[in-house]
This record gives C-alpha cells, structure tokens and sequence, in this order.
C-alpha cells in the first residue's frame, strides 16, 4: 500500500512540475526565464525582456550581455525570432560560442597575440589560428554583466574588468545598454574608461538568420555593404595591413547589392582564406550613424535589416564553421552558413597598425571615454 501511495505521490508531483513549467511565463520566443537563472562563480544570471509598443520582443541574458532572441513581425505579420542562441544558461556556459555576445576587451584578432603599451610588449593569450581572438578564451562574453533594467525598452549592463584580465592592461568599467525603440531598431550603447592605457574594440556577435527557420541558410539573403574597400586576410584569417578595392571582386556589395551566396564559393584567394566571408569591409559612412552600413533581406519573411554605426568597419561572417553540431533553440541543429554576423567596430588588428594611413586608433587612455553606438533596425520590404 505504501509503495503505491509513493508511486502517486512521485507521478503527482511529476504532473505538477510539468505544468507548472507548461504554465510558466513564457517569452513570444518560448524562452522559460527560470532557465536562465543561475550561480556563477557568485554572480547571477537572469533573462531580461525588452518590448515596444509595437510587439518586438528582444531577450537578454547578462552572460556575455548577450542577446538570446528577437521577435520581430515578417510579411504576413507573423513574429519571427531572427537570431540564434540556446535556450538555458547552462548550454551558454558549457558550449564555447560567441551567439549574441558583447565582445571585449578586443573584438576580432590580434595578431600573434602581441601588443605594445606603452613603449611594454604584451603578450596576450592565443586561441584563434596563433591569434589571440575576441579578448581571449575567457574574454567578457564569458563574464557576468550586472543589470540594471532601466523600463520596460531599456537594459543597462556593467562590467569591471581587473587589470590583467586576459592579460589587457588597466582596470576598465564597461557598459553596454540595449535599448527597443519604437521604430523597431535595437540602440546598442557601449562605453568604456581605464586607469591605464589598454586596447578596447566592442562589438555585438548576434548571428542573424531572418528566414524565419535557422535550418535554411543565408545565402539566398540580398547583402547592401557601404563600403568601396576590405581589409584582405591572410590563411590564419589575420589581416595583411593592406586597405584593398572590393571592385571587380567577390567583396563588391555596393554598386549593386548581391545575394551573400552569388559568389561566396567562387575561385578568389580571398574567399579560400576565409573559407567564405569573414572579412572586414572599411565603411564609407565617415562615422555618420545616419547613413546605412549594411542592409540584408530575407527573400521568405521579407524582414529587413538595416546596420547603421559611428564605427569605421564592420566584420561580416557569414556561419562558415557552422556544421550542425551546435544545437540551439528549439532543438535546431545550426548547419554551414544559416547566420549573418554583422560586427561593427574598428580593424582587426588595428592596435598593430598604429600610425598606418586609413587604419583607426584602438587605444584608451586614462581620461579618455571609449564610445560605440550602432542601430540594427528592422522592417519588412514593400
């Protein structure tokens, strides 16, 4: 009698789980919040929700200060989640990936690792082709921002890196702040200050995917580029100093916009080192937030991304190492190129090329406020 009353108590309490997590309150991307909350190393994770009058939707986690899903409307006017990611903080700590992330200190490569600050050769560590990649293995997509949800459109995230961390000089207070517009455009804020000179490049790593369905690739999107030159790479994906024409060549987005796959397996040296596109495009927008940076179009949804920064490049990615293994959101498996990353920011390698006609500045100095704003905005193509 007994070891039936166990076996009702047990399937009772299985069924009361099961709805209460079926009844939990769930995002319009059917994210559970209570899968992102979680200790780490004594910080706490949680799942923060921006929306605007318009029914957009964008998901946050303070790990990495990434964003995990945005809903936005497609042709027909059915929400549509347009970026991977994972469904629980546990597949973001366990699984080595950038989806999403606010990178720092150092977004993109620097070569061999290697920096001089202040007259002093820094080593820094190496995890990319002999490179050091996107501030290192435990660069700050791996850090535990604090929030702070302003309203309802609003999320502010801070981070205090020590000095040394990763090996960078200086301790530096970062903050990023994501804010819903009601225009449908994510303003994404970054600042950063130092008490000793360092090297600081942030950027946003969302992948996007405005299918509609992350198994489809991205190829058949159109790509705008506003942008007459490239930084070319070598077979390490380092670039080689040189600023080069995107005219008469696989890279020309600008004299008429493409689909990303028109060319993307074509004969060029440049293409074969990248294994695709994972280059950076030097843009003709002088800094003015104003004019486009980029635009992709999805032929299904119709949804529209427009990039627009005051940054002086973008790094366009299109998922070439994707291959399936990844399982996101819902399951999906993420194959060979069914994302976009659109990563604006200064060159690769810039800190290196210091003083080189065309190349930005990537040093802080104390004193001095590091600033990044870019807009990701959305529609759908009359």
């Amino acid at each position: 009698m007994k070891k039936i009353l166990l076996i009702a108590c047990v399937a009772v309490a299985t069924m009361m789980a099961s709805c209460s997590k079926e009844g939990a309150n769930l995002t319009k991307s059917g994210l559970n919040p209570a899968d992102f909350s979680y200790v780490t190393d004594g910080d706490t994770t949680a799942l923060y929700t921006l929306t605007n009058k318009n029914g957009m939707e964008v998901c946050v986690t303070n790990f990495g200060a990434r964003i995990v899903s945005i809903m936005v409307p497609d042709k027909q006017g059915k929400m549509t989640d347009v970026v991977l990611g994972y469904d629980s903080i546990g597949k973001y700590i366990n699984n080595q990936s950038d989806f999403g992330a606010a990178i720092g200190r150092y977004a993109n490569r620097i070569n061999k690792g290697q920096i001089t600050v202040e007259g002093k050769k820094i080593q820094l560590p190496i995890n990319n082709y002999g490179h050091c990649l996107h501030g290192g293995p435990k660069g700050w997509q791996y850090k535990v921002y604090k929030a702070n949800q302003i309203n309802d459109h609003t999320l502010q995230l801070t981070l205090n890196s020590p000095d040394g961390d990763q090996n960078f000089p200086g301790n530096v207070k970062a903050i990023v702040t994501y804010k819903l517009t009601d225009d449908n455009t994510i303003d994404i804020k970054y600042e950063a200050t130092t008490d000793k000179e360092t090297v600081i490049n942030m950027t946003n790593h969302s992948y996007f995917n405005l299918n509609g369905d992350p198994t489809i690739p991205v190829t058949n999107d159109t790509l705008f580029v506003n942008a007459k030159a490239f930084t070319p790479v070598d077979s390490t994906f380092m670039t080689t100093g040189q600023i080069a024409s995107v005219y008469d060549t696989p890279f020309d987005f600008i004299t008429k916009p493409m689909t990303i796959g028109a060319r993307i397996d074509s004969d060029n040296q440049q293409l074969k080192n990248g294994h695709g596109y994972d280059h950076n495009w030097v843009l003709n927008t002088a800094g003015d937030i104003s004019r486009i940076a980029a635009r992709v179009v999805s032929p299904i949804t119709g949804i529209v991304l427009e990039v627009c920064t005051d940054q002086p490049g973008i790094q366009i990615y299109t998922g070439n190492f994707l291959d399936g293994t990844q399982v996101g959101k819902k399951g999906i498996k993420y194959g060979h190129r069914t994302a976009i990353c659109l990563e604006t920011q200064v060159y690769p390698d810039s800190p290196n090329k210091k003083g080189r006609p065309g190349w930005p500045n990537a040093y802080l100095k104390p004193g001095e406020k590091y600033t990044h704003e870019t807009l990701f905005h959305f529609s759908v193509e009359k």
